[in-house]
């Protein structure tokens, strides 16, 4: 028996707000989108190198406040990244946790927080 990949589903409320935040900020791409009829809630797909998101509109599926960990081969790279968009909502820096290792972390419109983790420090993590 083996388990396979996870895909979470991320509660959010603007469509608008969502594509600026996960495809204009962080450079995800939507991959496919579906409503029931037009006017009803949004539920699509994101997705980036080896990491896809779910996010959705519908009040039932999820509960907003979510944290996820996101594994990136280069931590320093991503937050130059970002750091050149100047994202008006949001300025994350690189920590390092007491733990040992280092994070970036950035909350989505919909009070979802990500963290992404440097990949030599993914194992040390609690």
């Amino acid at each position: 028996m083996s388990l396979g990949t996870i895909t979470p589903i991320l509660r959010s409320f603007d469509e608008a707000k969502a594509r600026e935040f996960y495809v204009d900020y962080l450079g995800f791409t939507v991959d496919w989108e579906h409503r029931f009829e037009p006017g009803m809630p949004l539920y699509l797909q994101v997705s980036k190198d080896g990491c896809a998101l779910h996010l959705s509109e519908h009040h039932g599926d999820c509960s907003p406040g979510a944290a996820l960990r996101i594994v990136t081969t280069d931590i320093d790279a991503l937050h130059a990244a970002l750091a050149d968009k100047e994202y008006k909502y949001a300025r994350p820096g690189i920590e390092t946790v007491p733990w040992g290792g280092r994070e970036m972390s950035i909350k989505d419109p919909f009070g979802n927080r990500l963290t992404f983790v440097a990949a030599d420090d993914a194992e040390v993590s609690p």
